[in-house]
């Protein structure tokens, strides 16, 4: 019996998915509004401080297109907050799995 070898053949929606989240700083943006909700610019920045507000800026217009979140105009309130999406919450059991599998695998010495 001759066994067939089948190439390997990505997904295109696995790939454009892992090219989002796999996108420095769009992973701890997501789970930042996860974990604590609608946030103005200024918050966020401070949540995720090691990025840089130009490159805020672009993942949060990045993962607007992607319609993982939405920016909110308040009406008491010139500014605006960001807000996870339908899309971008239904994320909530991924970004879970992923702590789960980061507190298992990685010690706090291996994020040093």
């Amino acid at each position: 019996m001759v066994k067939t070898i089948i190439p390997y053949e990505q997904c295109p929606r696995f790939e454009k998915t892992f090219g989002i989240l796999g996108r420095k700083w769009n992973g701890l943006i997501i789970d930042a509004l996860l974990t604590e909700g609608s946030q103005r610019f200024r918050d966020l920045a401070n949540m995720v401080d090691k990025c840089s507000d130009r490159v805020l800026v672009e993942r949060l217009k990045e993962l607007e297109e992607e319609d993982l979140i939405e920016r909110v105009l308040q009406e008491e309130s010139a500014r605006p907050v960001y807000r996870l999406t339908k899309r971008g919450r239904d994320l909530s059991r991924v970004m879970k799995d992923i702590h789960e599998w980061s507190e298992k695998w990685y010690t706090l010495e291996d994020c040093q």
